[in-house]
C-alpha cells in the first residue's frame, strides 16, 4: 500500500463490528471481565485502549517501527522516552534542539543525575569525539528548531551501533511523509504530534515509535507505569488528522518555498534558514534523507527593524507558539520557545534576539508574503 493510503487505512480500518468507517471512540477507563484473570484483551484505559491501540499502530506503520506508543504531549513522549535511562548516564543532543527538550533535561531529569551534553550533531567527528562510556544515546532533530541544522541520521546511526548506544530522533518537523528515520537506522523516533500530524492546531498530543520488541517492552512498562497517556478523543482527532497529512504537507511545502525565495531577497531580511537552498548548511544531506524541506523557515531581521513592530504588523500570520497547523504562525524563539535556554548558550548556537521563526500554513502563499511584506515596509 503507498504512502498516501496508508495514511487512511493504516493501523485499524474502521470497525469491524459495526462496518463504520471510522475507527469508534471508546470513551471508557474500564472493561468488563468474565471472570478472574479473563479479559477481551483490554482492563484498564490507562493501560491499553482500542483508539489509542489504532493510533499507535497507524504511527507504527507510518514510520516503519516494531511499535508505537501515544501520549499526552510531545514532552510526555520525550519524556518517557528519557525514562529509559539510569542516573550517570549520558545523552548527547542536538545544540539548538527544542528548548523543552533542553528544559527537561537540564531541568528535571539533572535531580536524577541522568546527563547531558549539547554537540553539533551536524559534525560527526565531533559526535564521535564526545562519545565516553557512559553516554547511552545521541539525541538528534533534523532539520533542528530553530536554526534548521541538518544532521546526517545513517551516519550518525551507523556510529551510535558501533558505539552500542541508541539513536533518538525527533522527526517532528519532517513527518514520516517527509523523512524516516528509522529507515535509515535510528532507534526511537518521538513527534510532537500536535503540529503537522494533527494539523489543525486543536490538539495536544505526542507519538513515540521504536524499532524492537525489547525497546517496545521498556517503553511500554513506562508509559503503564508513568501514566501519561493519549485520552481516546485526542486519540481519534490525531487519527483523523493523519488523514490529510500528505494534501496538507503537499501545500505547506509550496508556500514555504514560495515565501522563502521571497525573503531570500527581501532587504530587511539578513539571513534565511531554509533546507530548501542550495547554500544552506547540509542541503546535499537533507535532499537524500528527506522528501522535500518541509514548511519551517528560520530568519533573521536587520538592526534596523523594530521587531515588536514587525510582529504587530502581521495580519494574517498569528504571533504564538507551536507550528504546523493549517494557519501560518510566528514566533520569537529567544523570548518563546526558547527562553529556557541560557542567554549565553543561545548566543553561542545562533538563537539571536532578531531570530525570527515561521511556520507556514495552507493559506493563499500570495497573501502570506504580501503580510509580510507589508509589515516589514511599516518599519522602513
Amino acid at each position: 500500500m503507498e504512502f498516501q493510503s496508508l495514511l487512511i487505512h493504516g493501523g485499524i480500518d474502521g470497525d469491524e463490528h459495526t462496518g463504520a468507517v471510522n475507527v469508534p471512540i471508546y470513551q471508557t477507563s474500564t472493561y468488563r471481565q468474565s471472570s478472574l484473570g479473563v479479559n477481551s484483551g483490554y482492563e484498564y484505559s490507562r493501560t491499553g485502549n482500542p483508539t489509542r491501540e489504532a493510533l499507535e499502530k497507524l504511527i507504527s506503520q507510518l514510520e516503519d517501527g516494531y511499535k508505537g506508543f501515544a501520549f499526552a504531549s510531545g514532552m510526555a513522549a520525550t519524556t518517557a522516552v528519557l525514562m529509559l535511562f539510569k542516573g550517570g548516564d549520558k545523552i548527547l543532543m542536538s545544540s539548538n534542539v527544542y528548548g523543552g527538550t533542553f528544559r527537561v533535561l537540564d531541568k528535571v531529569f539533572e535531580r536524577f543525575n541522568l546527563q547531558y551534553e549539547l554537540v553539533d550533531t551536524s559534525d560527526i567527528k565531533d559526535v564521535e569525539n564526545k562519545i565516553t562510556e557512559n553516554v547511552k544515546a545521541i539525541f538528534i532533530e533534523t532539520p533542528t528548531n530553530p536554526l534548521m541544522t541538518i544532521t546526517d541520521i545513517r551516519k550518525i546511526s551507523d556510529l551510535a551501533k558501533r558505539h552500542n548506544i541508541l539513536t533518538i530522533v525527533d522527526n517532528t518537523f519532517m513527518t514520516p511523509y517527509l523523512q524516516k528515520p528509522i529507515e535509515l537506522g535510528g532507534d526511537i523516533v518521538v513527534h510532537s504530534a500536535t503540529k503537522y500530524l494533527g494539523g489543525h492546531s486543536d490538539l495536544i498530543a505526542g507519538l513515540a515509535v521504536v524499532n524492537s520488541e525489547e525497546l517496545a517492552e521498556k517503553l511500554h512498562f513506562i508509559q503503564n507505569s508513568t501514566g501519561g497517556v493519549l485520552n481516546p478523543f485526542d486519540s481519534w482527532l490525531l487519527i483523523r488528522g493523519i488523514k490529510t497529512l500528505s494534501v496538507r504537507m503537499d501545500r505547506h511545502i509550496e508556500n514555504a518555498k514560495y515565501t522563502a525565495e521571497f525573503l531570500a531577497k527581501h532587504p530587511l531580511i539578513e539571513k534565511v534558514y531554509y533546507p530548501g537552498f542550495e547554500n544552506h548548511n547540509g542541503y546535499e544531506i537533507h535532499k537524500k534523507q528527506a522528501k522535500a524541506a518541509g514548511a519551517m523557515i528560520s530568519f533573521t531581521l536587520r538592526k534596523e527593524v523594530n521587531i515588536n513592530k514587525f510582529f504587530k504588523g502581521l495580519k494574517l500570520i498569528s504571533l504564538g507558539e507551536s507550528l504546523g497547523g493549517v494557519e501560518s504562525l510566528i514566533s520569537h524563539p529567544a523570548t518563546m520557545t526558547h527562553a529556557s535556554i541560557p542567554y549565553e548558550i543561545r548566543q553561542k548556537i545562533g538563537i539571536t534576539d532578531n531570530l525570527v521563526r515561521l511556520s507556514i500554513g495552507i493559506e493563499n502563499k500570495e497573501d502570506l508574503v504580501k503580510d509580510i511584506n507589508n509589515a516589514l515596509q511599516g518599519e522602513k
